[in-house]
């Protein structure tokens, strides 16, 4: 159940993600807007009495117009979005098996961050446990600096000194207050090991957003056990530790009751937009980009 943690693959420059959704802001990005502007995609037509903009006129269109009225052509702006990644950093976020869990969402939202830099989105992190950790909140920015320290701050950040406030992840949803208002894309990165309500109050608290959730697997955790033997299996949630006999009919039971729970994770998550992507040990990159572009679940 222990070893020394796999150092993780290197994120590529790019991690391709798109909103299906048409942004309301108006700083010129890379996403479909509801503003009208001077560029991008085109949008329709309008009568030039009502748009007065006489640079647009479409020659084609008025000619063929039988009441002889004069058509320009209208324009979406492309606009920017604000991302957001809440990460929960509960104790059983502080599990070391192949790899280091904070090390996995480390390198999510330094991948993300640095993805959404590039292409005119500002990125925010908000870490939580039993409250919003005041070292791991940053608001969203464009900064290069601040991005690097975000991440820095979470990958410094240790669970396992926390104490009881480390165990739970309510936080969360107070998360949802201090992104509340215009629509953004929120990443939400945990391992779910939470009370199935915690996990649904969460998502209706970011219903107003475009939630990706991210679950975070090491496969020392159970895909791992052995088929007998003595095992001492830590709750790091509540902080017991009880030993176990290890047989096969129990190995199947735990492994059955984590499908169970991944299954009523999908069906909640489906709810409310996008099905879970879920991270076993170091992130597969490739996949990652597939999932963000609806080719992959």
């Amino acid at each position: 159940m222990s070893g020394d943690p796999v150092p993780a693959a290197p994120p590529p420059a790019d991690i391709p993600y798109r909103v299906p959704w048409r942004a309301a802001g108006v700083r010129i990005g890379a996403h479909r807007g509801t503003v009208e502007g001077s560029g991008g995609l085109f949008r329709d037509h309008d009568l030039l009495v009502r748009t007065k903009d006489p640079r647009r006129i479409d020659l084609r269109m008025s000619l063929r117009d039988p009441f002889e009225n004069l058509h320009v052509k209208r324009f979406e702006q492309r606009t920017s979005v604000t991302v957001y990644a809440l990460v929960d950093l509960s104790a059983s976020l502080g599990f070391s098996g192949s790899v280091r869990k904070i090390d996995v969402a480390a390198d999510l939202c330094g991948a993300i961050a640095s993805s959404a830099r590039r292409i005119g989105d500002s990125f925010g992190m908000i870490g939580c446990n039993e409250k919003v950790v005041p070292a791991c909140f940053w608001p969203a920015t464009t900064s290069r600096g601040a991005e690097a320290e975000m991440v820095a701050s979470l990958r410094g950040f240790s669970p396992a000194d926390q104490g009881t406030l480390g165990r739970g992840a309510h936080g969360l949803i107070d998360a949802a207050a201090f992104i509340a208002g215009r629509r953004k894309l929120v990443f939400l990165i945990s391992d779910f090991y939470l009370p199935f309500g915690t996990i649904e109050a969460v998502f209706e608290a970011l219903s107003e957003h475009d939630v990706i959730p991210i679950v975070l697997r090491d496969p020392r955790e159970l895909r791992d056990l052995p088929r007998y033997g003595l095992v001492s299996l830590a709750d790091l949630e509540t902080g017991k530790r009880r030993l176990y006999v290890m047989r096969p009919s129990l190995r199947r039971a735990l492994i059955r009751e984590e499908a169970e729970n991944a299954k009523r994770l999908r069906a909640l998550a489906m709810r409310f937009g996008h099905p879970p992507f879920e991270v076993a040990g170091r992130v597969d990159w490739d996949r990652f980009g597939a999932y963000l572009m609806g080719e992959a679940a």
